[in-house]
């Protein structure tokens, strides 16, 4: 699901040796957290000027659920992750299409009808975005498995990568917000639902 290609070159590079490096446990973490700096990026945009809180409160979540899947995959085991990897690019696409689809329909209502409603990091959709974005994490966490990793350092290693990730993408999407004005939304919006293609159809062809 990620826009980089380094997570399963990185993995084969570290089965080869059975153990997995910082360094390559660092590039597995930054190929996970592609997705989490594209839709940071565009939740960013689509309220410029909204609580600065937005940004590290995001970030919180995305690390968290970047943290938490990797564990998850290593103690669920492979018939759980293969039963799950045959739908989870559905679900990916469907989330960030539901969130990416609301974000555009706000963008095209005056502000009093919308003011309070297009922030999509909080709440539900806050969850919904950290659980569309943290999917992939949960079949390293399988691979993890066949490795010699301490689960715990490497999932917080990965949660660490991604909170700093998301963290950077807000400082890029407020500033160019406040330039792009109105327009930002419908950009946001447009980003999300993008990346839910890409997804689909990277797991389809």
């Amino acid at each position: 699901m990620s826009l980089l290609p380094p997570v399963p070159a990185v993995l084969l590079l570290a089965a080869s040796s059975t153990s997995v490096s910082l360094l390559t446990l660092i590039g597995i973490a930054v190929g996970l957290s592609a997705d989490c700096f594209a839709v940071a990026l565009g939740a960013s945009l689509s309220a410029p000027g909204s609580s600065r809180w937005r940004g590290p409160k995001t970030a919180l979540s995305f690390g968290a659920f970047q943290a938490a899947m990797p564990a998850i995959g290593w103690l669920a085991g492979r018939r759980v992750v293969d039963f799950i990897s045959s739908y989870d690019h559905w679900v990916a696409f469907g989330l960030l299409a539901f969130v990416g689809g609301k974000m555009l329909w706000e963008s095209v209502h005056s502000e009093e009808e919308q003011e309070g409603k297009g922030d999509i990091t909080r709440g539900f959709m806050l969850l919904t975005i950290s659980l569309a974005t943290s999917i992939d994490a949960l079949a390293v966490g399988l691979s993890f498995a066949f490795l010699e990793v301490n689960i715990g350092a490497a999932s917080l290693t990965i949660g660490v990568v991604a909170a700093v990730i998301t963290g950077l993408a807000f400082l890029l999407g407020r500033k160019a917000g406040k330039m792009l004005g109105k327009r930002a939304e419908t950009i946001g919006g447009l980003v999300l639902i993008g990346i839910g293609v890409r997804i689909l159809i990277s797991h389809l062809l």
